[in-house]
């Protein structure tokens, strides 16, 4: 029967050996990305930045992107559209306009006439308006969800094995976050709602690559009781390489589909899952197993030890 292999079997490449290499590359990354964020920043959507939802129905499926064009000429800022729910349905949003209500209110006046001109008669289900103060709630939401996400990433990893790989693999996913934060700045991708599902699905996609690595790392630790750590970490990081690529390639030909195929609304969010599937299969290899060397990783953990006394 024949097997599709991206890696040959049995291969020997030294990723331990550049270790000091690939750290230092990680690290200019994220001084980078930390002094984007800091610096101009990521492009905030409506759903952080504030502004106006408005949900139409239409009699016939929508054409939005006849709707995206019409709207691009009312000076109102970022518009975007996208169907909700069924093809009659769209949601629109916009930006928060500069002033009080008034503007606001002059906004929605200005689309509702441009939609009554270009596409006949349209039902209006809900018009909304996002304060700052939503808006800040929604950022400090956004905060905790992924830093929860990383706290409990670093339980489970603490319980399942022992702290040197808990501290690795956290500091592994920092690392992921950092750079898919810096990617967002640099690019000026609009950064909303969807982009912070995207970075949590990341932390969970890095986080299962660095547990297979870990667990054949501990395999190995009871295998090889006389393997120097560097090449036994060689060689775990050399058996998990085809399951680790072919993992990452196949998800990146779905992602790869839905940032061509899958529209403007999708885009985003495909981009910075392209982004964060190649940083967390970097930081696996590169990133999470070599830390295990600057945190002193031994043989005989509790884990171990707890084993023994129930052997």
């Amino acid at each position: 029967m024949f097997h599709l292999r991206l890696v040959p079997a049995n291969t020997k490449v030294p990723f331990i050996r550049h270790h000091v290499i690939a750290f230092i590359f990680s690290a200019l990354l994220a001084v980078g990305s930390i002094v984007m964020f800091f610096g101009p920043g990521v492009n905030l959507g409506i759903d952080f930045e504030g502004g106006i939802l408005i949900e139409i129905g239409t009699d016939q499926p929508a054409d939005v992107s006849a709707m995206r064009r019409s709207m691009s000429g009312l000076g109102l800022g970022e518009v975007a559209l996208q169907e909700f729910g069924s093809p009659t349905e769209v949601l629109i949003r916009i930006e928060r306009q500069t002033g009080g209500e008034k503007e606001q209110l002059a906004a929605v006046d200005a689309v509702k006439r441009q939609l009554s001109q270009d596409f006949g008669d349209v039902s209006y289900r809900r018009v909304e308006f996002v304060g700052p103060k939503v808006s800040a709630e929604l950022v400090l939401a956004a905060v905790e969800a992924v830093g929860i996400a990383v706290v409990a990433m670093l339980l489970y990893i603490w319980f399942r094995f022992e702290w040197q790989f808990s501290v690795g693999a956290v500091l592994a996913l920092v690392h992921d976050v950092v750079l898919t934060i810096g990617m967002f700045a640099v690019t000026r991708i609009e950064f909303n709602l969807a982009s912070v599902a995207a970075i949590l699905t990341i932390v969970g996609y890095s986080i299962n690559d660095t547990v297979v690595v870990y667990d054949r790392i501990r395999e190995n630790l009871r295998k090889y009781k006389q393997m120097e750590i560097p090449d036994l970490l060689n060689l775990s990081i050399n058996d998990t390489l085809s399951r680790t690529t072919m993992t990452s390639v196949t998800t990146l030909l779905a992602l790869l589909s839905l940032f061509f195929f899958g529209g403007e609304v999708i885009r985003g969010f495909a981009f910075a899952m392209i982004w964060g599937v190649v940083v967390g299969t970097y930081s696996s290899i590169f990133v999470a197993a070599p830390l295990l060397l600057h945190l002193k990783l031994q043989r005989g953990g509790a884990a171990e030890e707890a084993e023994k006394q129930k052997a």
